[in-house]
């Protein structure tokens, strides 16, 4: 898909980042690349994206997702350290799944030869993390409660470069939809990933 490409900054604010899924205060993630992604159905996902020292920082605002659903509602999020276009996944792309409410994350490296989509789960690697929660009176947004979720990804695990392969989806279980970057992909389970080869890109 020939799309323009999403632009990450470097930022000298994240590690005051205080991981739990929402705006913890109002200027939290403003030193951020914002990028607004509008669905048909009138959704709205506001993507924060910044790169500080070893770790590129992604909070995706579901801004339309109102209904909080524990344990079901949940997001994943895949990075190409090559960004190399793959129609298989190898083992420089790498995926993660927060789910609202659970403390474990699923994290996922391609080149596996025993799963249909190549990917297989690994130990969740040092420094990572992932959470997914609702959202307060700090979000810059709406007032009313909405999900959340925020992801340090190091890049002693992903690589350092100035251009990774991406991939978002959101799940809204009450709903029953999936919210996909880039839109055009579609799929009716969060964790049936799409080739690499259809991601899109995210720029520093």
């Amino acid at each position: 898909y020939a799309l323009e490409p999403i632009m990450i900054t470097i930022s000298e604010e994240m590690h005051k980042i205080n991981f739990d899924g929402k705006w913890s205060f109002q200027k939290e993630w403003k030193k951020s690349s914002l990028y607004t992604i509008n669905y048909d159905d009138g959704s709205v996902i506001e993507l924060r994206t910044a790169h500080q020292d070893n770790f590129i920082y992604i909070f995706i605002d579901a801004v339309s997702d109102k209904h909080l659903d524990k344990k079901f509602d949940k997001a994943i999020v895949c990075l190409d350290s090559k960004n190399d276009k793959s129609v298989i996944a190898n083992n420089d792309d790498y995926c993660f799944v927060i789910t609202f409410d659970e403390k474990e994350v699923l994290v996922l490296q391609g080149g596996s030869v025993k799963s249909e989509n190549h990917f297989e789960n690994i130990l969740t690697p040092a420094g990572f993390i992932g959470v997914g929660n609702s959202s307060d009176e700090n979000d810059r947004y709406t007032s009313i409660p909405h999900l959340g979720y925020e992801l340090r990804i190091p890049t002693d695990l992903v690589g350092r470069t100035d251009s990774y392969g991406f991939y978002f989806a959101v799940f809204d279980a009450h709903s029953n939809k999936i919210y996909t970057w880039p839109q055009e992909i579609t799929t009716d389970n969060i964790l049936e990933i799409p080739s690499p080869a259809m991601w899109s890109e995210i720029i520093s």
